[in-house]
């Protein structure tokens, strides 16, 4: 009985493999109850990132045209200060200099239990591109008169990370009109609302 149970399962074990191999070399995608569901790209992605910090100014005082993830130079302190969460980036914008890119005026402060091993709080950055990536974006800034403006800091699979954006400085009427176009949308998105509870 045993034996006849174990030629079946095997049987059926055939059967699976020349159907699986069929699936293949039709290129099917093969989904199977046990294997789970797939996790989107976007989905991995937000499981590896927690943000330490927004700059809310920049999207406010710019246009952002072009943005770009790059690492950042740190030292040890800097890091665990930045799991604390204490960063201003309001004030801090980017810089090429030397065939290099620089976050200046970026102010981590100094963190309590490193005494006399503590940073600088506003010491200068290096920001890290590949020398295509500077030629491509940062360059960009510099001939066009943009601004690379750190939009965002969070770590990244355990690694500090920078959003830099190029961005164009906005006029006084362009940040007036932009005042007003979110007025009216969050107006229209209440009076939904409204409409929808009766």
């Amino acid at each position: 009985m045993v034996d006849a149970v174990q030629r079946k399962r095997g049987r059926t074990f055939d059967h699976f493999v020349v159907l699986l191999s069929l699936f293949t070399i039709r290129g099917l995608p093969i989904r199977l109850p046990f294997m789970g569901k797939k996790k989107s790209k976007q989905q991995a992605a937000s499981t590896n990132e927690r943000t330490i910090a927004e700059n809310r100014k920049a999207r406010h005082e710019y246009n952002v045209l072009d943005a770009m993830e790059c690492g950042i130079v740190l030292v040890g302190s800097e890091v665990k200060s930045l799991r604390n969460g204490t960063v201003a980036l309001s004030e801090s914008y980017a810089k090429v200099r030397g065939g290099e890119v620089w976050l200046i005026n970026c102010d981590i402060p100094e963190y309590l239990e490193a005494n006399r091993l503590n940073h600088k709080p506003k010491r200068d950055r290096k920001l890290l591109l590949h020398r295509r990536e500077i030629q491509r974006f940062a360059m960009r800034a510099y001939e066009k008169g943009l601004t690379l403006v750190p939009l965002k800091m969070y770590f990244k699979e355990g690694k500090a990370k920078v959003l830099l954006g190029l961005c164009k400085g906005k006029q006084e009427f362009d940040k007036r009109a932009a005042k007003k176009k979110a007025e009216a949308d969050r107006g229209l998105r209440l009076s939904v609302m409204h409409r929808q509870r009766k």
